[in-house]
């Protein structure tokens, strides 16, 4: 039974990838906080690839549209531009694709993100791995 909240107390907020989302939360504006931002979003929609997601491919295309979109206004160094692009492509397709993309953004993004960060990229890439294998 979850503990019971105080009056008019909101439910805590959760995130898929805290890591993430503390590693962008706490990053000064600019080139550190805009990689992680643009790698948690691209976690959450490979995330998405995953049957139990249960997202629907026309939705995740729609998605990943709009999340180029967003990805295009970002200022990202060069070299981790193409792999978050390329991530962000791959969650409209297989978990396979993903797994693999998510591989080349914790490649790319080695000196922006932190360990933990890394673990939970390591993690998602090795669930998305499982499921290509099971399907």
């Amino acid at each position: 039974m979850p503990p019971l909240l105080p009056p008019f107390a909101l439910a805590p907020t959760s995130f898929r990838f805290p890591a993430l989302a503390t590693l962008a939360g706490r990053a000064a504006l600019g080139g550190h906080r805009e990689v992680a931002l643009a790698v948690y979003l691209g976690a959450r929609l490979a995330h998405d690839t995953l049957p139990e997601r249960g997202l629907p491919q026309p939705l995740r295309a729609t998605r990943t549209a709009n999340a180029r979109t967003w990805l295009s206004n970002l200022a990202l160094p060069q070299p981790i531009r193409p792999a978050l692009a390329r991530l962000v492509d791959a969650s409209a397709g297989s978990p396979a694709s993903a797994a693999e993309a998510v591989r080349a953004v914790i490649a790319v993004t080695a000196d922006f993100l932190d360990q933990h960060a890394r673990l939970e990229l390591d993690r998602l890439a090795a669930s998305l791995d499982a499921q290509a294998l099971a399907g």
